[in-house]
């Protein structure tokens, strides 16, 4: 535990006695999947940074040890105020077990997520952020400065949260003076925090910032949502964990599944608009997106992420399958008086991808609500295929703004301008909807910006978007049983019956391994003397 400079605040790590990574997380993850159906996804080019709190029995002890993950010297640049380095050990400070774990489980090889990142700058926390205070009357005013100028870092991971110096969680102006500094600085910067949510209680800075992306571990014993000070949903995301485990290590999963978006992005592999690609808005609309919901998962409409799992259970591949369907543009730009229904234009046109994001601006007014519509034809052929659909929504908090603009999201039967679906919070800057049973037919995918009163007349969102239908077939092959079903999305398994009527008894067959070629997955069961019945389930 270290005391920043001029304040009662104290940093946080929590360790987990388990450091090994199993590989069985990256398939979780849909790293290895990825890995699989693409060449050289690993986070190359892409230059990191991981922020570090004091962990040791003195306060040097925050540094990642180069040589634990066999990289060459000048892989990792360390910045204290005591100057940098580009080689280990030095004199700026002394190795961190929590460093290198958070560093295997981010760029290690070989169960890190971005295996291939260009560069890492390691930061000690109370050289990287200044937090002052000063007291008018009862109340406490904070001040939280980050570094002056852009540290030229696309993705920052921060495994660390502020607490009090009694190890209570910080107050809300703390949390806002916290908030606001992230915040500025990743809109000025295009630089993507992504910080641990904590460990108990509600969540923490600087996981709380609008701006950047918020992870929790599912095994229940992470800090929830709502944010304290207005009730936003945070955690964004959740990821795998250990048995005992905590957000210190699931978060950089996270920020290795940005790293590997970024160089898939830039790259080209979502389009030639590579610049909207590599937005942050864009990298954590795709991430959250792709993510899998467990089986409690539940929002509401005017909370857009569970309070327990954000958007779900991070899926690497999932994101990556939609950021290659490409960038899309809104096929009606409209305008409504504010407050006025805003249903289906009518438009013939469809966009071509059922899976894929758009990056763009909207403008309203102070009597005019504006609205983007994005048109879908969810339909396959086969007769009562149903339908899922996912759709996130994500815009900044704009520099040197205590709110943010007011953008809703919404799904439209555009056959009977019926409404299906909404996302309205008030407070957040992400919009979230999922839809698990969607009938076969056209819809309205809607952006609106509301006018009246706003931060500023227009506003750049990113949204990713997932339309499928999960076809599966069943055929005999001499004594077996060939199952066949697309790899996107993934998340599914195979469960099998031998009696139609109810009560129907599903039997998972969790432990098959399924090959994929061409883009479908393959499974080859042993053929039975009596029916069997199959299915996808996502549990």
């Amino acid at each position: 535990m270290n005391r920043l400079r001029g304040t009662q605040l104290l940093l946080a790590w929590f360790f987990l006695g388990q450091v090994a990574v199993q590989a069985q997380y990256l398939d979780t993850l849909g790293v290895t999947l990825l890995q699989t159906v693409t060449t050289n996804v690993n986070g190359a080019g892409i230059r990191v940074a991981q922020v570090e709190a004091n962990n040791g029995p003195t306060t040097t002890n925050w540094q990642v040890n180069l040589s634990s993950f066999g990289q060459l010297t000048g892989f990792f640049t360390y910045y204290s105020s005591g100057g940098s380095a580009t080689t280990f050990p030095n004199s700026l400070g002394a190795e961190s077990g929590h460093a290198d774990a958070v560093g295997t489980n981010f760029y290690g090889i070989p169960n890190g997520v971005a295996t291939n990142i260009a560069h890492m700058d390691n930061y000690y926390v109370n050289y990287f952020v200044q937090v002052a205070y000063y007291v008018i009357g009862p109340t406490t005013n904070y001040i939280v400065s980050l570094p002056p100028t852009n540290i030229n870092d696309l993705v920052v991971n921060q495994s660390f949260i502020f607490l009090n110096s009694d190890f209570s969680h910080a107050s809300t102006n703390e949390q806002k003076a916290v908030d606001s500094a992230y915040d500025n600085y990743a809109a000025q910067y295009n630089t993507l925090f992504v910080s641990g949510a904590g460990n108990g209680g509600a969540v923490n800075p600087p996981a709380t910032c609008y701006n950047g992306i918020c992870v929790a571990v599912d095994n229940g014993s992470s800090s929830i949502g709502p944010t304290p000070d207005n009730g936003r949903a945070k955690p964004d995301i959740t990821t795998p964990g250990y048995p005992a485990g905590d957000t210190s290590f699931s978060t950089p999963y996270v920020s290795g599944a940005a790293a590997v978006l970024l160089q898939a992005g830039l790259r080209g592999d979502g389009g030639s608009d590579t610049n909207s690609v590599a937005d942050i808005r864009a990298v954590k609309a795709l991430l959250l997106n792709g993510a899998i919901k467990p089986a409690d998962w539940t929002n509401g409409t005017a909370s857009p992420l569970d309070a327990r799992h954000g958007a779900g259970v991070l899926n690497v591949f999932n994101s990556y399958e939609q950021l290659a369907g490409r960038k899309q543009t809104n096929l009606v730009l409209a305008t409504v008086f504010t407050g006025a229904a805003h249903p289906p234009t009518g438009a013939t046109n469809t966009i071509g991808a059922l899976s894929g994001w758009s990056f763009t601006n909207l403008t309203s007014s102070s009597s005019l609500d504006a609205v983007a519509h994005y048109y879908f034809n969810a339909t396959n052929g086969i007769s009562n295929a149903s339908f899922a659909t996912t759709a996130t929504l994500v815009w900044n908090r704009q520099r040197s703004q205590s709110s943010i603009n007011n953008l809703l999201l919404y799904l439209y039967n555009a056959a009977n301008s019926n409404l299906v679906a909404a996302c309205t919070s008030a407070v957040d800057n992400v919009q979230h909807l999922y839809v698990p049973k969607l009938p076969q037919g056209r819809y309205d995918l809607q952006v609106l910006k509301k006018g009246g009163a706003y931060v500023s007349a227009g506003e750049t969102y990113a949204l990713a978007f997932e339309f499928f239908s999960l076809p599966l077939s069943a055929v005999e092959s001499g004594t077996n049983i060939v199952i066949q079903w697309p790899a996107y999305p993934t998340g599914f398994i195979i469960q099998t019956t031998t009696n139609l009527a109810p009560p129907v008894v599903w039997n998972s067959l969790s432990n098959l391994v399924a090959t994929v070629t061409n883009g479908q997955n393959y499974v080859v069961l042993n053929a039975t003397n009596r029916s069997q019945f199959f299915r996808l389930w996502q549990p």
